[in-house]
C-alpha cells in the first residue's frame, strides 16, 4: 500500500488532538488522583500519557489503513471508530474530573465493547488495521481493572 501522507496525518492526528484536549481538562484533577487509595499493580502517573500516546499513534494508523482500503464496509467500520474515540473522550472526564468511579467503571465496560466491535469491522476490511486494536483492549481491561480498584477502595 502506497502511502498517501495527508490522510494519514489526519488518521494520526485526530486521536492525538482527542487525547491532547482530554489531557489539558483533566489536568487539574490529576493531584486529587494522586491522594485516592489504588489497586495493586497500578503504575506510576507518568505512564498512562506515554502509553496513551502509542495507542492513539496505532489507532491512527489502524484507521488510516481502513480508510485507505477503499472496501465498501470502510464507512461502517470508521463510523464504529468514531463511537468508540467519543466514548474514549467522555470516561477520563467522569473518572478524574467527576470522581464517578462506578459509573466511569460502567462507561470503561462500553468502551471497551465498542472497541472490540471496532477491532472486528477492522479486521474484517483490513487483518492487520483489526490487529492493530489489540493492544487497546488490552490497555483498556487492564485500566477496567484499576477503574474498578479505585472504585472498590474508595467508597465513602
Amino acid at each position: 500500500m502506497k502511502i498517501k501522507w495527508k490522510p494519514l496525518a489526519v488518521c494520526m492526528l485526530l486521536p492525538l488532538a482527542l487525547g491532547a484536549v482530554v489531557s489539558v481538562i483533566t489536568m487539574n484533577a490529576m493531584s486529587a488522583f494522586e491522594t485516592l487509595q489504588k489497586p495493586p499493580l497500578s503504575p506510576p502517573g507518568w505512564l498512562f500519557p506515554v502509553v496513551w500516546t502509542i495507542l492513539y499513534l496505532i489507532m491512527g494508523y489502524a484507521s488510516y489503513r481502513v480508510w485507505m482500503s477503499g472496501n465498501e464496509r470502510r464507512r461502517d467500520a470508521l463510523q464504529a471508530y468514531g463511537f468508540q474515540l467519543f466514548l474514549n473522550l467522555i470516561w477520563p472526564l467522569l473518572f478524574f474530573s467527576f470522581g464517578w468511579y462506578g459509573i466511569s467503571f460502567a462507561w470503561l465496560v462500553a468502551l471497551w465493547i465498542a472497541v472490540l466491535v471496532t477491532l472486528l469491522r477492522f479486521r474484517a476490511i483490513d487483518k492487520t488495521a483489526g490487529w492493530l486494536l489489540a493492544p487497546y483492549l488490552v490497555w483498556l481491561t487492564f485500566a477496567g481493572y484499576l477503574n474498578l480498584g479505585v472504585f472498590l477502595l474508595n467508597q465513602k
